[in-house]
């Protein structure tokens, strides 16, 4: 463990939790902005038009998502509710009401309770975060309770409900365990790389089942952890569910595991030869959360939306809002391959609502670099789904964002099925820990590559494979980086190109 790290991560969020709990409450019967009448809000500079942001100041970790009383309710402290998770109301900067002074109110989750099993009312919503003690810098696991619908929620005078004396133990997730009929905690133990499941009939009294780990990447941190069922979407299997549990690493990427869980112990598969598969392939998908269903109507698909930002770099980006923004919601199912069970992550169905007018461009390219007209007008919002013909062999791919010198690549060797994504030298400023290079092992499908791309002010997601290699970059393009250009190394190869313009969710 990076001692100094940890010391870091203890600045960065003691300070984004001074600078959330100064701001000015809002009336919680208002939607976002009603309290400020600019017109630059949300169209600042580098905001996101699809992707949710706090109306002001931070946003990192998702700190518990569900689905109750007909609507999503998520949080990073803050909270916004949607009906589709596309489009939001954010409702509230701080939830937390009468924490004692000294505790932090670090990453957790909240669920629901109709049947009153915490004895607090069946109409409470529970949040379960870490407290970090700033003296002694312990960590221990707590309660808050709401009884307006999630909106606000007062300190448990029991707490803590679970301390065992760690300075890093930490971001619990909670789910009712149907098949025992109890609540499961999964909680990190981030110095020992373990994550450990504890048990509970009320919320209050937890008693520890077993631990998990050391397994995977272990190099820095192991925390932020989720654990939840999906479907095998093919094979001998299909329809049959599995245990997924996915850990956050290094300050910049997650793992996951997959396996059974008899509700006690969760046994991974396919430790002996691989240990760990990341969720993402880029640097910008961190602490990603899925959503509890409460009112059972989401009829089994899981939902999961990750902080797109990298504790390395996150408080220097130069936004004038605030810091973070969320990843677009993402459905996952699992696949089974030849290398093992791989996560399926495509995104939202509901993001089709936000399509404008397509633009389609076909074609066989040319050896260089082709431009694609009128794509510069959409001023990097928009959706692309282009398709390559890989039979042929050759390397080619697209350069986004292109403009002023700059541009993001992402190139494709058809011999090696290596697909490279190069975000080097998109960002309009300097900042030397914002240079990444991030591949992957795309094999073609009957001969094809595709690829359904997002691209936004400040961000640009790409999925592959039908959504088993996903790469989700910060980009901060400057207002002239919005071209398009593909390119080939040699000529002949055949594409098919379709571009939508999305609509803003905040207008």
């Amino acid at each position: 463990m990076d001692s100094s790290m940890t010391i870091i991560r203890y600045f960065i969020i003691s300070t984004i939790i001074l600078m959330a709990a100064s701001l000015p409450s809002e009336s919680f019967s208002q939607p976002t902005g009603a309290q400020e009448d600019s017109a630059a809000l949300y169209h600042e500079h580098y905001r996101n038009q699809y992707h949710f942001s706090a109306r002001r100041g931070w946003i990192s970790d998702p700190c518990g998502f569900l689905y109750y009383e007909g609507k999503y309710h998520c949080y990073w402290w803050g909270c916004a509710e949607s009906a589709d998770l596309i489009h939001f109301n954010e409702v509230s900067r701080m939830v937390h009401k009468n924490v004692p002074k000294g505790l932090g109110c670090w990453t957790g989750c909240v669920v629901a309770d109709p049947q009153n099993t915490a004895g607090f009312g069946s109409d409470a919503y529970i949040a379960c975060l870490t407290f970090h003690d700033e003296v002694r810098k312990n960590q221990s696991q707590g309660l808050t309770i709401s009884h307006d619908h999630g909106r606000s929620f007062s300190y448990y005078d029991g707490n803590p409900v679970l301390d065992i004396g760690y300075q890093d133990f930490r971001d619990p997730t909670i789910i009712w365990h149907e098949e025992t009929g109890q609540w499961l905690m999964v909680v990190s133990k981030t110095l020992e790389s373990k994550v450990a499941f504890y048990a509970s009939k009320d919320l209050k009294q937890w008693t520890w089942l077993s631990d998990f780990g050391p397994a995977g990447r272990t190099y820095r941190c192991f925390e932020c952890p989720d654990f939840f069922k999906l479907k095998i979407e093919n094979g001998p299997k299909k329809g049959q569910e599995k245990w997924v549990l996915v850990v956050s690493v290094d300050w910049d990427n997650e793992q996951y595991f997959v396996g059974d869980f008899d509700g006690k112990t969760f046994h991974a598969e396919g430790l002996k030869n691989e240990t760990g598969v990341y969720v993402d392939c880029g640097p910008d998908f961190y602490a990603s959360r899925t959503i509890k269903d409460f009112d059972g109507v989401l009829g089994g698909k899981v939902y999961s939306i990750g902080w797109m930002s990298n504790w390395r770099y996150c408080r220097d980006l130069p936004m004038t809002y605030g810091k973070g923004f969320w990843s677009v919601p993402r459905e996952l199912s699992l696949r089974e391959t030849p290398a093992g069970w791989r996560l399926s992550q495509k995104p939202k169905q509901d993001l089709l609502s936000l399509r404008g007018q397509r633009q389609h461009y076909s074609g066989k390219l040319k050896a260089g670099r082709t431009v694609i007209k009128n794509v510069s007008q959409l001023s990097n919002v928009y959706e692309a789904e282009i398709c390559f013909d890989a039979s042929a062999g050759s390397t080619f791919g697209m350069n986004l964002c292109v403009g002023g010198g700059r541009k993001m690549v992402i190139t494709y060797d058809a011999d090696s099925h290596s697909l490279v994504a190069d975000r080097t030298q998109v960002a309009d400023f300097d900042m030397e820990k914002f240079e990444h290079t991030s591949h992957a092992k795309v094999a073609p499908v009957d001969g094809k590559l595709k690829l359904r791309i997002f691209v936004d002010k400040c961000s640009v997601e790409i999925f592959s494979e039908d959504g088993i290699s996903v790469f989700s970059f910060a980009t901060f393009a400057a207002d002239d980086q919005t071209g398009l250009e593909l390119f080939s190394q040699q000529a002949g190869t055949n594409y098919s190109l379709n571009i939508w313009p999305l609509k803003s969710i905040w207008e």
